[in-house]
């Protein structure tokens, strides 16, 4: 009887290690690649927040990897604060970052609670941010029941024609008891009642034709201009 002769397979190392070291390049590769910094940040669609601010909050002023970043918890930290409604977070070509912000507007600082005033009736101590904002000031107290209309009208307000405004005082007498006194840089001043709060925008389209006459501006009741004499 013949012997059964059984040939022994040779493995192939070198094809396994060519694989191995291909499959290690890419992997090193890709690891590489998602280590990339972030090239650029760009914020969009703030007034009153400076970039850094929003950059220290969103903790990438020190350009992390681009792809290591989640941009749903960037969003969710800026979102805490109370200076910023809503934020959205995008990666955009080049490794660039862009946060389009909506914040929360800061209307006036009320002197009887020491306390910033913002757009969503949340409040502030004026301690702490009184440096941040270009607003004005309510002067004395205003009743719980026209309090809410107050803060709503002033949230109509246009963020340039409020960065005119010095001081605010409620100022009822016994025909409106939602009459209110602007006080403005310029110099004039300016009644509005709560119904027509937003008159204030035309303030500008208003200061054109008094021809640089300084007075009083009664948008409570009419529209008519009293000359200081």
């Amino acid at each position: 009887m013949a012997k059964k002769i059984v040939k022994k397979r040779r493995i192939k190392l070198l094809p396994f290690f060519i694989v191995l070291f291909i499959l290690g390049g890419l992997s090193f590769g890709v690891y590489l690649l998602l280590k990339l910094p972030t090239q650029n940040l760009i914020v969009e669609n703030t007034s009153y927040l400076n970039d850094d601010y929003v950059l220290e909050l969103a903790g990438v002023k020190d350009y992390p990897s681009f792809y290591f970043v989640s941009a749903g918890d960037i969003e969710k930290k800026l979102e805490e604060s109370i200076y910023i409604r809503k934020a959205e977070v995008r990666r955009e070509f080049f490794h660039v970052f862009v946060f389009d912000i909506e914040e929360n507007k800061p209307l006036f600082i009320n002197n009887t609670s020491q306390t910033v005033v913002f757009s969503d009736k949340e409040e502030v101590p004026v301690s702490e941010e009184i440096d941040l904002f270009r607003i004005p000031r309510l002067i004395n107290y205003v009743p719980d029941n026209k309090y809410k209309s107050f803060i709503q009208g002033m949230s109509n307000i246009k963020k340039e024609i409020l960065g005119k405004i010095s001081d605010i005082e409620y100022q009822p007498n016994d025909y409106d008891k939602d009459r209110f006194l602007l006080y403005m840089d310029d110099g004039n001043m300016v009644y509005l009642t709560l119904t027509k709060f937003d008159m204030i925008n035309y303030y500008d389209d208003v200061l054109a034709q008094l021809e640089n006459k300084k007075g009083i501006l009664y948008l409570d009741n009419g529209n008519h201009f009293q000359i200081k004499e």
